[in-house]
């Protein structure tokens, strides 16, 4: 399986620079496998498609405020981007621009942190970091910190409107437990009203935890797919959702997954363990065509990048073919693209 097999272009503007102006009102192409048909609708409209009784899941991971900009004692500008917490106060960091640093290196973000280079990691331009603060690690953060968006989100110069802005809405209404890098984008177009809608129509509702990192939007830089590797990320499922997946699995209800951070953890539970319970561990998982899927029936996610392990996950679930038709059919009618833009729903 060739990389070059999952690439599409799509015209820059419609690359998602804001989210909508409520998240429920972002548009919506459900996908139906059973009769390949393709319909529009509204993110709203979620709760008339899934039926009374289905499982619904979704990442409750709450995204850090992981990027940090300071300066050395030259002066010069330095952009530091927390991957994931080691030991202690020692962070897996990437580093911009890395040639300006060295072990030893230290860049003032504000009079309350500092940051000690100590090393380069063998991983692509990644290096190893300490902290240097006083106090609680997430409160110095969220005072010193900026919220991680993807590179084609431009904020050159955010206000402060606008840095609120992205405070808010790039983080789920459900988000719980910092940990993540990146927003699990899916479910920024749930508002607790839908939340509550769908509860009430006896959807069940149940969570897990997956700790975005970097390495879920690493490029494929392999033409040969098979030989990519995916990096490792921690994810908790608790007994209450591990039970509620089991009954909805023997009971043959859906089980709809709220982005492929859902996908990967239910997937990856029942390959460790041959069933979804409750555990810590982490996944590996690239989930590509011709993947059979063990867990989930349905999903809603976004658009993906051109030759990204994600859209190769949704290809693997909903076909190449038909997937390729869906993401021309949404670019010839101006959907918006990526982590602020429209979703879909694969059914």
């Amino acid at each position: 399986m060739l990389l070059s097999e999952f690439d599409y272009e799509l015209p820059e503007e419609l690359i998602a620079q804001m989210p909508a102006d409520k998240r429920q009102n972002s548009r919506m192409l459900v996908m139906n496998r059973a009769n390949h048909n393709i319909e529009h609708k509204h993110f709203y409209d979620i709760v008339d498609l899934i039926e009374p009784g289905s499982l619904l899941v979704l990442n409750d991971t709450k995204v850090l405020p992981a990027r940090l900009r300071g300066e050395k004692e030259t002066g010069a500008k330095i952009e530091i981007f927390l991957l994931k917490q080691t030991v202690e106060d020692c962070w897996d960091v990437l580093i911009k621009p890395s040639k300006r640093v060295k072990p030893g290196t230290v860049v003032k973000i504000s009079d309350e942190l500092s940051v000690e280079v100590l090393k380069r990691l063998e991983d692509d331009g990644e290096w190893s970091v300490k902290l240097l603060f006083e106090g609680d690690v997430l409160d110095v953060l969220h005072r010193n910190g900026n919220i991680p968006l993807p590179p084609y989100i431009e904020r050159k110069m955010p206000s402060d409107e606008l840095k609120k802005l992205d405070f808010e809405r790039y983080q789920t209404v459900y988000a719980r437990d910092e940990g993540s890098v990146a927003a699990p984008t899916a479910g920024l177009h749930f508002t607790q009203e839908i939340l509550k809608k769908l509860a009430d129509k006896g959807v069940e509702i149940k969570y897990v935890t997956l700790n975005v990192g970097l390495g879920t939007f690493r490029p494929v830089k392999c033409e040969n797919v098979l030989e990519h590797k995916m990096h490792s990320e921690a994810f908790e499922i608790s007994e209450d959702t591990a039970r509620a997946v089991t009954k909805a699995k023997k009971e043959g209800r859906k089980i709809i997954a709220v982005g492929t951070t859902t996908v990967r953890t239910l997937e990856t539970a029942y390959q460790q363990f041959g069933e979804v319970k409750a555990c810590h561990s982490a996944s590996e998982l690239f989930i590509y065509p011709p993947y059979e899927f063990k867990v989930v029936d349905n999903l809603i996610t976004n658009f993906h990048l051109p030759k990204s392990t994600l859209l190769m996950l949704v290809s693997a679930l909903a076909g190449k073919d038909f997937i390729f038709d869906a993401y021309r059919e949404a670019i010839a009618q101006k959907y918006r693209f990526y982590s602020y833009g429209d979703c879909m729903y694969i059914c």
